[in-house]
């Protein structure tokens, strides 16, 4: 093999080496901007159930201990999640914090006490109002559960392509951590999540 042969050959591979690391990198920042997208999706509809179920508890339907500890449960859901995250916050990835996550999942707890009992949903479902908001509560929470589950799946796929070796030989992440996923109780009351015409509401 001749001199030029070899170099022609050491040009195709490191050319070939060059064009797969741009793939991986563009591959890597499409993902990355996609868990962001994800994150803020999941952030709002988060917002919207809790924001929901401030109207539920001010509504006067439920009795006044449940409305005070949905109330409650949900404002603190509000106060932690603050302004609407700039550009750079959401870029982090980061998850939503440890105490943002316990506010969500307290809120979770609170509304599964006060809409648990099936005799409850009944009194609510009796007249328009409480149709009306609880529907709006059911949709939004199934929303919000939807958003999560594509966040996570989207954290999912961009930590499988950063673990590659080269990847991680090549530094292609740069200097962006590694996603987070948003782990939370989002379960809804057995009652609530059977009401199909609710949850398309």
């Amino acid at each position: 093999m001749s001199w030029s042969e070899t170099a022609l050959a050491a040009l195709v591979v490191v050319a070939v080496g060059v064009w797969l690391a741009w793939v991986s990198a563009s591959r890597l920042d499409r993902l990355h901007r996609k868990v962001a997208a994800s994150r803020i999706a999941l952030d709002a509809q988060l917002v919207r159930r809790a924001s929901a179920a401030v109207d539920l508890a001010s509504s006067g339907l439920l009795d006044p201990a449940s409305s005070v500890l949905v109330a409650d449960a949900a404002y603190a859901v509000v106060d932690d999640a603050g302004p609407v995250a700039s550009p750079e916050q959401a870029l982090a990835m980061d998850g939503f914090g440890a105490g943002r996550e316990r506010a969500e999942s307290a809120l979770s707890a609170t509304l599964r006490s006060a809409l648990g009992d099936a005799d409850v949903l009944a009194d609510l479902r009796s007249g328009p109002p409480g149709e009306q908001l609880l529907a709006t509560l059911v949709a939004t929470w199934y929303r919000a559960q939807l958003a999560r589950r594509f966040h996570n799946e989207a954290v999912a796929q961009a930590q499988r392509v950063r673990r590659h070796w080269w990847v991680r030989a090549l530094h292609l992440a740069g200097r962006a951590p590694s996603p987070r996923t948003v782990e939370l109780d989002d379960q809804m009351p057995d009652a609530m999540a059977g009401s199909g015409p609710a949850v398309r509401a």
